[in-house]
């Protein structure tokens, strides 16, 4: 690339971005910063939702795809605090769907568990995002109480683990 000249080079990123829909949203986050991630963040949040609870029909739980949102949109703007929102979202939504229709299978649970666990890691190291989120990882272990499978347990058990709890509680 360092042969190129720089007209070769603009030419290059143009049809990059002409072609690949990752480039795109790469490069307006990067040039148009805050607007364009708030929209990538709508974006993600609405391509989870749409794996549980869709406009039409019920939701197909594809788990990767909503989980591939979440990636697509930390690659693409490295925003921590909206990333952790998403898993914790994509969690919610998981408690919301399983209150709303019953116990699904073991493999969904643990794909919420373990989504949940990475959010509790991140805000027991970041304790700005355990003030922001903590409210919703409470309501989390509440609203599974009468699920299944061993879930609210786990849940309970990762959320006492946070170590700003015990400095809450002091």
């Amino acid at each position: 690339m360092k042969s190129y000249e720089q007209k070769e080079l603009i030419q290059l990123i143009a049809d990059l971005y002409k072609k690949n829909k990752d480039v795109q949203s790469y490069l307006s986050v990067r040039f148009l910063g805050e607007e364009a991630a708030k929209e990538l963040f709508e974006q993600a949040k609405k391509n989870i939702a749409n794996e549980f609870f869709p406009e039409r029909g019920f939701g197909k739980l594809q788990l990767n795809i909503a989980k591939k949102a979440i990636s697509d949109f930390k690659k693409l703007t490295e925003d921590g605090l909206r990333t952790t929102d998403l898993m914790l979202y994509y969690v919610e939504q998981g408690v919301k769907f399983t209150s709303i229709y019953g116990d699904i299978n073991e493999s969904f649970y643990l794909s919420m568990a373990t989504m949940y666990e990475k959010v509790i890691i991140i805000c027991d190291e970041e304790e700005e995002y355990y003030q922001i989120f903590a409210d919703r990882l409470r309501a989390v272990v509440t609203d599974t109480s009468d699920v299944g499978w061993g879930f609210h347990d786990q849940l309970a058990y990762l959320y006492s683990s946070i170590q700003h709890l015990e400095d809450e509680e002091e």
